[in-house]
């Protein structure tokens, strides 16, 4: 079997800001019904650089977010737990809500991006609480010589049981998307070919009973397309939307607003690697979507082949209780939202994620050097030396310890100044100036048109 290309699945000052807690409401989702309860969310992905190198991670990795847009990751972006048997290693993690309440993690038996590597296994865990992860074991679905990837899971009332999908080649000779069904993610029964329209599909992704119609989501070619059924029934759902990209596009996953009635689907391109776009809808029958605006989503560094599920309010304060937030941020444009502040040979400027290395647009916000009010940017890969203006340029400079870089490195933030929810940096010693970029490299400026206004706006999150 020859592979599809590249098939992965997918404070300081209070400088990254809260967000209120959603509203709830009960939803139908891929990842298990929502409770009334529910009002925040729960990423599980890998990491992956763009270079295999550092920030490559083939373990769980779990972020939080209240409003579904904007991510903040546990435990510093490193795995909350990691495989012990078989390749050692995962991609494509999920996170079902069981019907007790309790959680199960499952993920595809991989680690790296041998495609040769044929498992008859996932990984499964089950969790109380997302804190501790307990009976970890591999499930076996089938066997045939090839792969289970992407493994998901919803509840299927009628059979009261689990349906467990997954992407296989089947006796068709192209991947399928295949079902087993259990009770417990220990045994299960054998498998069946749930969806096959005549073609290559991998990456299954479900919303259950949404107004009785059930949608399942899919890569076809590099593009998100969906199908839907009244039923569950292996074999009864039909394609009925375009395709949906921004360039090679995988790993779909469906998610529904806890607060409107949007939905937005998510996907994973492989080229650029690791870019997650987003597209929302209304009306989840129509099939047809809109792409979001960059600036109001933004994803953990790294992350690759995401899953999503809704927790609660209390799940949410235990997780980052219990894990942490990270203890640096990243910068945001507003004006080029696919770009981040990063240091580049030492010099400060803008560029398009993923930066590479990823650690040159990571900092660690600190009390201002000159001025405690204010703020200053350690860089994390150089803790030495943090962002600084000389004649108006501004550069990542070791800490000579005098007054004169402790006040050309110290910042007041304040509202943004072209969106008073995002943040713009007043520099402390030449308070007419402002931190902007311009060609994509940061200045301070004076700031006075509308241009100027956004170049000198950035989002703090990470």
């Amino acid at each position: 079997m020859t592979p599809l290309p590249h098939p992965s699945r997918r404070t300081l000052l209070g400088l990254a800001a809260a967000t209120p807690l959603a509203a709830s409401g009960v939803l139908a989702l891929g990842a298990g019904t929502a409770h009334a309860a529910d009002a925040a969310y729960v990423m599980a992905y890998f990491t992956e650089s763009t270079n295999l190198g550092d920030g490559t991670d083939y373990g769980l990795h779990l972020a939080v977010s209240t409003d579904g847009l904007n991510w903040t990751p546990l435990n510093q972006n490193n795995p909350v737990v990691t495989p012990t048997q078989g390749a050692g290693g995962l991609r494509d993690p999920f996170v079902l809500r069981k019907q007790d309440g309790t959680f199960v993690v499952l993920a595809t038996d991989l680690k790296g991006t041998d495609w040769s590597y044929n498992s008859q296994y996932i990984h499964v865990w089950n969790s109380a609480d997302l804190r501790t992860f307990t009976g970890y074991h591999r499930l076996k679905l089938h066997d045939m010589v090839t792969h289970s990837w992407a493994p998901e899971a919803f509840w299927d009332a009628g059979r009261g049981r689990y349906a467990v999908i997954y992407s296989a080649v089947d006796s068709s000779g192209h991947n399928v998307i295949m079902v087993n069904y259990t009770t417990d993610f220990v045994t299960a029964s054998a498998p069946q070919v749930f969806f096959d329209p005549g073609y290559d599909v991998i990456d299954g992704d479900m919303a259950v009973g949404v107004n009785g119609v059930n949608y399942l989501y899919f890569k076809r070619n590099g593009t998100l397309v969906g199908a839907r059924s009244t039923s569950l029934n292996p074999g009864s759902f039909t394609p009925f939307t375009q395709g949906v990209a921004q360039g090679g596009t995988e790993a779909p996953t469906l998610v529904k607003s806890l607060t409107s009635g949007t939905w937005w689907l998510w996907g994973d391109t492989y080229t650029p690697n690791g870019v997650f776009y987003a597209w929302a809808t209304t009306d989840l029958a129509a099939g047809t979507w809109t792409a979001v605006d960059q600036r109001t989503y933004t994803q953990p560094v790294n992350s690759k082949h995401c899953g999503i599920t809704p927790i609660t309010a209390a799940q949410y304060t235990g997780l980052l209780a219990h894990w942490g937030a990270p203890v640096w941020n990243r910068l945001k444009s507003y004006n080029f939202p696919a770009r981040h502040v990063r240091h580049s040979g030492f010099a400060g400027r803008i560029d398009t994620y993923p930066v590479e290395p990823y650690k040159d647009s990571l900092w660690k916000p600190v009390p201002g050097l000159a001025d405690a009010s204010g703020v200053s940017f350690q860089s994390v890969n150089y803790p030495t030396r943090y962002l600084r203006h000389a004649d108006y340029a501004v550069r990542l400079d070791v800490n000579d310890g005098t007054p004169a870089f402790a006040a050309d490195a110290t910042f007041h933030r304040t509202a943004g100044l072209a969106d008073a929810s995002w943040s713009s940096f007043r520099s402390h010693n030449n308070p007419a100036r402002y931190l902007r970029h311009y060609g994509y490299a940061l200045r301070v400026d004076p700031v006075s048109t509308v241009t100027e206004r956004q170049d000198a706006t950035f989002k703090v999150g990470y």
